[in-house]
């Protein structure tokens, strides 16, 4: 028998155990730890989740890695194609971690209609273009399908679509500019069969994707020039080691650039977040922590008189100390499971009823968005309860200081 267990957790199971002088500071520090696993997991399921949907959205228009002509401007226009026809097109073999890759080409113009215009860039897809991100933004409609001949199925999003009070069915006119800027304006008729809307409007305000053999007529190309390559990893965290390798393995006259270096303010915004995260945990730890060692001294206050007959009776230090740090490990778990009970109650929550709306214009996106993970939650539960633990060693260490005469004579 385990005799330190024993007496703690007949301590624990004692009545006058709830109606003491400690019981309030006891309920104190295990509110402050179920408090502090609540903020933990909300500030890790929120800070995460924010990070990959808003890093999933900037993918989605630009995919990881864009390969194109070093001599193509800053724009999103594609003003000099490249051949296709390149060794790691269709399939990126040469380069580990890569997932996928496709071509694109992109060109500005004017939709414009009977009371209003508004200026676009047409992205052009083909075939192999991944859907998977616009299956999410779709909210009317359908994708387009490009697998068979040219077609004018284009898909806009709800910001243009309101914008211009456009809806699903209607037919868009598009003007683009002609090389000789002598000429009228180009007209492509396209038609909406779907309606997204990814609460990103830095790109929602731009982008209609059509087919790219629209792009390819209009800039008088060959059926093998295209505008630019997007490349899609694996893992997001090895992005910068994948793009340099992916540029190490294209021709001379091909740049590559991965999104963390287009949009670097964004990403370099979004690095703030695991500060942030690792500042709120370190907190709520300390503050947990500092609790639960202001209750173990009271339990040891407390129970002065029955340390004193306990060394009494021979029991060592050690042993003595044991039974408050399962004292104290009872109360840790039951602050964790209040606390993981609160915290994922309420990122539940929040995953199917969108409880806690943000303002897409300052964060990207239009309610928080919640990652879960049971790797990240069960590290924290076993971070904390380590923690704290180790941080009761030392006040536990003042039961050594005490006196048997002294603390039988205690009141």
């Amino acid at each position: 028998m385990n005799f330190e267990f024993f007496i703690a957790r007949r301590i624990i199971a004692a009545k006058d155990y709830k109606s003491s002088i400690s019981a309030p500071i006891i309920k104190i520090a295990i509110t402050a730890i179920a408090l502090g696993i609540v903020m933990m997991l909300v500030s890790i399921a929120t800070g995460v989740g924010l990070q990959k949907k808003i890093r999933e959205k900037v993918s989605a228009f630009n995919g990881d890695i864009i390969i194109s002509n070093f001599d193509t401007n800053m724009s999103n226009d594609s003003q000099i194609p490249i051949s296709k026809n390149q060794d790691f097109h269709p399939n990126f073999t040469s380069v580990a971690g890569v997932d996928h890759i496709q071509i694109t080409a992109s060109k500005g113009g004017v939709i414009r209609t009977e009371t209003d215009f508004e200026g676009v860039v047409v992205k052009g897809v083909g075939t192999d273009y991944n859907w998977q991100y616009f299956e999410d933004f779709l909210r009317e409609g359908r994708l387009p399908d490009y697998s068979n001949g040219l077609n004018a199925e284009v898909l806009i999003s709800q910001y243009l679509a309101n914008r211009l009070e456009l809806q699903l069915g209607d037919k868009i006119v598009t003007f683009f500019l002609n090389d000789d800027t002598s000429k009228a304006p180009r007209s492509r008729g396209f038609d909406i069969v779907g309606i997204y809307n990814s609460g990103f409007q830095q790109f929602d305000e731009q982008f209609v994707i059509a087919d790219i053999r629209h792009i390819q007529r209009l800039n008088k190309w060959e059926d093998d020039q295209i505008g630019a390559f997007e490349v899609f990893v694996e893992d997001f965290d090895n992005i910068v080691p994948i793009g340099n390798a992916v540029y190490n393995q294209t021709s001379s006259t091909l740049d590559t650039q991965t999104i963390r270096d287009k949009y670097g303010s964004i990403f370099e915004w979004l690095d703030l977040f695991d500060f942030n995260i690792a500042l709120i945990i370190g907190i709520m730890i300390l503050v947990a922590g500092i609790n639960m060692i202001t209750a173990l001294l009271v339990l040891i206050l407390e129970r002065t008189q029955m340390i004193g007959i306990l060394k009494a009776l021979g029991s060592s230090d050690w042993s003595i100390r044991k039974v408050f740090i399962y004292n104290a490990m009872y109360l840790i778990g039951v602050g964790l499971f209040w606390g993981n009970l609160i915290g994922l109650g309420l990122l539940f929550a929040q995953q199917q009823f969108k409880l806690f709306p943000l303002d897409p214009d300052t964060y990207y996106v239009t309610e928080a968005p919640v990652y879960l993970d049971m790797g990240y939650v069960l590290a924290l539960n076993a971070g904390t309860f380590v923690l704290c633990l180790f941080m009761l060693l030392i006040p536990s260490y003042i039961i050594a200081k005490i006196s048997p005469v002294k603390a039988i004579r205690f009141e």
